[in-house]
């Protein structure tokens, strides 16, 4: 960093960065009668837009004050338990170590030595004098009430605050708390977007548009998203006999947020505006060794909290974790979407709901794609070890149906329990006999909705170097359970050592990627998709950017991000230069479409395709996308089409620009800020079957089937829309490596000739892209470790490894 010091120092686009011009936060403004509403000039909009966010995420008011509630219960809980367990139990008497004499002419000679649970329970006399004569639990114990006396106090704040963002929904936004779950985010935000222009939240701006909210929700997220795109965050740690290694952990983000966020010695002097010293290049040595002191303190103060934190994280995990392993030992071998990865996949102003959805449909195919590699030797290890554990359980099993005393034989519970966990774990590493070995295919459909993928994984879906890096995004639970238990030992050395160094660094970022926009305040300049500045002449921003490597995002995240956004928000108008480079890349798109297949011949092929991708459940989107990742293949193999002519060649760019432009409305490139590029499943004729108009609607329809019918449709948008940016990520990253020359290889046909044939012969005959009937996928809610819900894994029903081989 130290090569950028000529860089121009920090430009301002706008005199203000706050809400209220400085020096006047406390200054009275003047309301009309009629207008005294408290969500008139809002200070803190950032706090704001953020609660009414997670406000309609978390299901309203009650869902969100019982949340809470039961946080509190479940700590109390957990440290009552444990100190239940560790002074109050009598242990040789539970073990039946030492015998119990019953005393009573009514008891048997059998029942007066049989142990009860009362008997190794001590009185409460006794259980109280144990805890007083150990210092040590009353120093925890007094600590936890502390703690659980400041979460009281933030608990009660929060339903305050909730209970206000309550009436704002009613009174301001007119939705009512029963109706509440069937509104769009969306819909949401474009009655926030009104209210603004009747009764101003924001002083600075009249108008607000969905960038402006989604900034303010999104601004310390878009910097985090920005340094892991510049590999400045998170810190790589080289072990030995595993290589470079990327820790990231819920207690590490925390800390990393804390330092540069919102701490007390953070860059940012309020929630919407980093310190001016920080913007100025003439003292950046002395503030990256301010930096540097800061991240040694928080280091210390996490080294002095490691044996607290740590006792709770074992804690908590084993009360979680523990029913779930015995009654599913299967579940630990499942996978999930890693911190990093979830991180390094984000687009620049994506929400959670948003980038959950996105990854939640990749989860399966991600599973397919990292369960085709198998070990052959750990293959006939498990073979063996899953038949002689099976043996045995199998006997024990017998002898228990044949006579229920064998179950009091000592430890014979615990050994059937053992070997169940056996067999599960030793299944896993059995591949399924029928899978077929298609991983380029694979890592392609799940490109389609992670969007972001290293150039040098093209061509090498093969390779386990490839395999080992997706392992970073997608991690077993089981290694996501031990990183969060190693946390509090690990993150007080990461923040010693590895993060001081990179101080000057994080100090030449913000200086260099922070820009003050009026009515918003400090944001990541990457965050305002600013193709001019940001953008790479290898991702289709050729001749539109004057960005240098250093102020390039990487992977084409500005130009993915710029797309997604845009399609999200299909009211959005986004400033010239996006306009210039959406128009561009939708005139690239019609002129590929030329030479590529016709859509309906894609869609004849969607059973077919489906089929060789395992995608047995796939909506009509899914069939979109699994006939444009598959069209290739099926060209490829020299296979006859539907009219017994062979189809020439063809690749996944011009497959994906053909179905992008059968979706547009016109065929004719755009230019300017008009919304006419975006590629919408309302841009489809009005005569289409999935589509109709206002007038096709009974005007006598009540207000409950009328709202149903626009949820449906709602449903079906976003469907839709989720598979245009599939397709965008497709052809843009097939544009990328045409463009870096990059070698892809020979084209995979990986299904026998004959299933290819009987597939197709037996697929449902589709006429065209206009008659297709369409099922989005519900939704679900998540579960999983104690942290926040952005960062929860996607799929509530975790794909076991053997499940996920049988799928395939």
């Amino acid at each position: 960093m130290a090569g950028f010091e000529t860089y121009q120092e920090y430009q301002r686009i706008e005199d203000y960065d706050e809400d209220s011009p400085p020096g006047e936060e406390e200054l009275l403004i003047h309301v009309p009668d009629g207008r005294r509403d408290p969500w008139h000039h809002i200070k803190n909009l950032d706090n704001f837009f953020t609660r009414i966010y997670h406000f309609h995420q978390r299901n309203g008011f009650t869902c969100m004050v019982l949340s809470e509630f039961f946080e509190l219960v479940q700590f109390l809980f957990v440290v009552t338990f444990t100190t239940f367990l560790f002074n109050c139990v009598e242990y040789d008497v539970l073990f039946a170590n030492r015998v119990v004499n019953h005393t009573g002419q009514s008891l048997g000679p059998l029942d007066r030595n049989k142990v009860t649970l009362p008997d190794a329970i001590l009185p409460t006399e006794q259980c109280t004098e144990r805890i007083q004569g150990n210092s040590w639990i009353i120093f925890l114990l007094i600590m936890a009430a502390i703690f659980w006396v400041y979460r009281l106090v933030k608990v009660i704040c929060n339903v305050i605050s909730y209970w206000e963002i309550r009436q704002f929904y009613k009174k301001a936004l007119n939705i009512q708390m029963d109706e509440l779950c069937n509104f769009t985010w969306q819909e949401v935000q474009g009655r926030l977007i009104r209210l603004q222009r009747e009764q101003p939240m924001c002083v600075q701006k009249r108008d607000l548009s969905e960038l402006d909210i989604y900034h303010r929700i999104l601004r310390f997220k878009n910097y985090t998203v920005a340094m892991i795109n510049k590999s400045l965050l998170p810190v790589r740690l080289r072990v030995p006999f595993l290589g470079d290694m990327i820790f990231l952990t819920q207690g590490l983000k925390y800390n990393f947020e804390l330092i540069l966020f919102w701490g007390p010695l953070s860059l940012f002097q309020n929630k919407w505006s980093l310190d001016p010293k920080y913007k100025r290049a003439a003292n950046r040595q002395e503030l990256a060794k301010q930096l540097s002191r800061v991240i040694l303190l928080t280091g210390l103060v996490n080294l002095l909290l490691c044996p607290f934190v740590l006792v709770w994280q074992v804690l908590y995990a084993f009360f979680s974790y523990a029913e779930v392993i015995k009654r599913e030992p299967g579940s630990l071998g499942a996978r999930r979407w890693s911190l990093y990865g979830r991180l390094y996949l984000r687009h620049f102003n994506e929400l959670d709901h948003e980038l959950q959805g996105r990854l939640g449909r990749g989860y399966k195919t991600a599973a397919k794609y990292m369960n085709s590699f198998v070990s052959p030797l750990l293959a006939v290890l498990a073979k063996n070890v899953a038949f002689f554990s099976g043996s045995v359980l199998a006997v024990l099993i017998a002898l228990t149906v044949y006579d229920e005393d064998v179950l009091t034989v000592q430890h014979i519970l615990t050994a059937i329990t053992v070997l169940g966990v056996v067999i599960t774990i030793s299944r896993s590493f059995i591949p399924d006999e029928h899978m077929v070995w298609c991983p380029e295919q694979l890592l392609q459909c799940v490109l389609a909705h992670i969007h972001y993928m290293p150039d040098h994984w093209k061509g090498n879906a093969n390779k386990s170097e490839t395999r080992d890096e997706m392992a970073q995004l997608y991690q077993y639970k089981t290694v996501f359970i031990l990183e969060e238990l190693l946390s509090p030992i690990i993150t007080p050395f990461i923040l010693i050592f590895p993060l001081r160094s990179k101080s000057l660094e994080i100090i030449d970022f913000f200086r260099n990627f922070t820009v003050d926009v009026a009515g918003v305040g400090d944001i990541c300049s990457f965050a305002q998709m600013d193709i001019r500045r940001h953008g790479n002449p290898q991702w289709m921003s050729e001749g539109q950017t004057e960005a240098s490597v250093y102020q390039q995002a990487e992977n084409g995240k500005t130009e993915l991000s710029l797309m997604h956004f845009t399609i999200k928000n299909p009211r959005w108008e986004p400033p010239q230069e996006s306009s210039v480079f959406i128009s561009h890349l939708k005139e690239k798109v019609h002129q590929d479409a030329q030479t590529g297949p016709s859509p309906q011949l894609l869609l004849s092929e969607a059973p077919l395709c489906t089929s060789l991708l395992s995608n047995e459940s796939a909506t009509g989107p899914d069939n979109l996308l699994a006939s444009v990742l598959a069209h290739p293949v099926l060209t490829a193999s020299g296979l006859p089409g539907r009219n017994r002519r062979f189809i020439p060649p063809s690749s996944a760019a011009s497959a994906a620009a053909s179905v992008l432009a059968s979706l547009s409305f016109s065929q004719q490139p755009h230019a300017g800020r008009s919304r006419s590029h975006t590629l919408l499943p309302s841009r489809l004729h009005h005569d289409s079957t999935m589509y109709c108009s206002d007038h096709t609607v009974d005007h006598s329809m009540s207000a409950s089937e009328s709202r149903v019918l626009s949820q449906s449709h709602s449903a079906l948008a976003s469907e839709f829309a989720s598979t245009e940016m599939s397709l965008h990520a497709i052809y843009m990253h097939e544009v990328h490596q045409q463009k870096t020359q990059h070698p892809s290889g020979p084209i995979q046909t990986c299904v026998p000739m004959k299933d290819l044939s009987t597939n197709c012969a037996e697929g449902p005959q589709i006429q065209s892209a206009q008659t297709v009937t369409l099922v989005p996928p519900a939704s679900g809610r998540l579960g999983g470790w104690a942290e926040q819900e952005e960062e929860e894994e996607i799929n509530t029903n975790p794909v076991l490894d053997q499940t996920s081989r049988g799928s395939s």
